[in-house]
């Protein structure tokens, strides 16, 4: 329990205390917006890293190598707990948006450092909307942010379970701007929280990225399912991991 007050403790003096540095980063961002956009990234992934820090887990990171620094990709992962995102966020190379329900809009301060990182909100209820978002995505690629997507649409309860469905519509952003798709796979990040809700402990975590997925060499087929393909390259390689743990 000690490790879930220091870690709320943590998150809330920080949403309180950023609300000056917004302010500061508001006026950065009327001269040098891309330096504004970087100093929150930093921010925000320092914060990120300390909670990580704060669980005593154990991280074991492959294949980041094939991630490109140079531009805009989508990220696709699976997804079983919150810390899922405290994870893969404190490693984006670059700006990177999520994909978050719309639910969280309502949270104070939180929202507000959301969309300053370009993250998009989904109302899983509106169709309309949803198309709003997947539009956004793709113009914010073509900008150079990369997005960042769970498509089980949920977090995954079952932890013995196979993943949820990847949802399609979210791969248009790949389809529309040609990007990279790089798959990720996570494993047992449910460990820290979730599966023994309120402790908080430590796991030994796994990250895997992927080699990059291009849509245009796929085949026909690959290309009209281009979830599942995807589904089944994070599949194999958390089929990996079960010798790692």
């Amino acid at each position: 329990m000690i490790r879930l007050i220091i870690i709320v403790l943590l998150v809330v003096s920080f949403l309180i205390l950023s609300i000056p540095i917004l302010m500061v980063e508001w006026l950065i961002g009327k001269f040098a917006p891309h330096a504004r956009d970087i100093s929150s990234l930093r921010i925000i992934q320092f914060i990120f890293k300390l909670i990580m820090l704060l669980t005593g887990s154990k991280v074991t990171v492959i294949g980041e190598e094939h991630v490109p620094k140079d531009q805009a990709v989508l990220y696709i992962g699976n997804h079983r707990s919150y810390f899922d995102i405290v994870l893969t966020y404190a490693r984006c190379p670059g700006l990177t948006g999520y994909v978050a329900k719309d639910s969280m809009k309502k949270i104070p301060l939180l929202s507000t450092w959301m969309e300053r990182l370009y993250c998009l909100f989904l109302d899983r209820k509106n169709i309309k909307e949803g198309m709003k978002m997947i539009l956004k995505g793709i113009e914010q690629i073509k900008g150079g942010i990369s997005m960042c997507i769970f498509p089980e649409g949920t977090r995954n309860k079952d932890p013995e379970g196979p993943m949820l469905p990847f949802k399609e519509g979210s791969f248009k952003m790949a389809e529309k701007t040609g990007c990279p798709i790089i798959p990720m796979a996570i494993t047992n990040t449910a460990d820290i929280f979730e599966n023994h809700i309120p402790w908080i402990r430590p796991a030994n975590i796994i990250l895997e990225y992927g080699e990059p997925i291009y849509v245009k060499e796929l085949s026909k087929e690959d290309k009209k399912f281009l979830g599942a393909y995807t589904q089944r390259a994070i599949q194999t390689m958390l089929d990996g991991h079960s010798t790692m743990l």
